[in-house]
């Protein structure tokens, strides 16, 4: 089966950053995406529950919460082979740190890729947890992020807060 022909399932959840759509396949979670985000291969999908989709909300509900510091969900992220690699690179970031696309791209082999990893992150379909928010600019500065700097920022700052308490 190919993504655009297998059944798809999805749901919404909200979230103190805003509502969540969530979708997965059989196989696991295909995308966790922004109200704005329209991305074709996600965007279908039954409304309907799954037990996936169940746990999926309910580990983002504990994280919200600051209960959850990592995620244990099957992942079903379609991309490239690069981007596959780059969004694995994503998921070694620990909770409350950051890295930069310059160290992302050394971890893949080749520092000098650093916007071919920033092209990769903006496309990772598993917001929150596959943590492309805590990836910063060489500069520790906030850059490009699917759901807007300020969702950006109120994540990292969350994540702080909670590893503090």
């Amino acid at each position: 089966m190919t993504a655009t022909t297998e059944t798809l399932h999805r749901t919404t959840v909200e979230s103190p950053i805003g509502p969540l759509t969530i979708t997965a396949s059989e196989r696991g979670i295909r995308s966790i995406l922004w109200p704005d985000d329209q991305r074709p291969i996600e965007a279908g999908g039954t409304v309907s529950s799954a037990p996936v989709l169940e746990e999926a909300a309910r580990q983002l509900a504990e994280y919200f919460a600051g209960e959850r510091t990592t995620f244990d969900l099957p992942l079903d992220a379609v991309g490239t082979s690069f981007q596959r690699q780059a969004w694995d690179v994503l998921r070694t970031i620990p909770y409350g740190s950051t890295m930069t696309y310059g160290e992302q791209a050394a971890r893949l082999g080749d520092r000098n890729k650093a916007r071919a990893v920033g092209a990769a992150n903006g496309r990772n379909p598993i917001s929150i947890v596959v943590p492309c928010h805590r990836v910063v600019g060489s500069t520790g500065a906030l850059t490009g992020f699917a759901g807007g700097l300020d969702t950006k920022a109120w994540l990292l700052t969350h994540e702080q807060r909670s590893r503090n308490e």
